[in-house]
């Protein structure tokens, strides 16, 4: 009885995300707080910054979170059927 819990503590879960998905997923929230930093930084409703390059940034971090999130490696996580 005690070795079956000890058994099951050892085992680990494969992890959800690989460390490319942890790498684009921080690369996407910087790249949000970055364009929104910059556009609070101008407080301009006019400035070309606050226009034009705060939400291409922000948009590109969005699409770097949404593509971090839906990517899955197949090769990196076991199969369901083997130890």
């Amino acid at each position: 009885m005690a070795s079956n819990k000890r058994s099951s503590r050892s085992h680990k879960k494969p992890m959800i995300f690989g460390p490319w998905n942890y790498k684009v997923l921080s690369l996407g929230l910087i790249l949000v707080i970055v364009g929104f930093s910059a556009m609070y930084i101008e407080n301009k409703v006019d400035g070309f910054i606050s226009l034009y390059i705060s939400p291409i940034v922000i948009m590109a971090g969005y699409v770097a979170v949404i593509l971090a999130v839906l990517k899955h490696d197949t090769g990196s996580t076991p199969a369901s059927g083997q130890s």
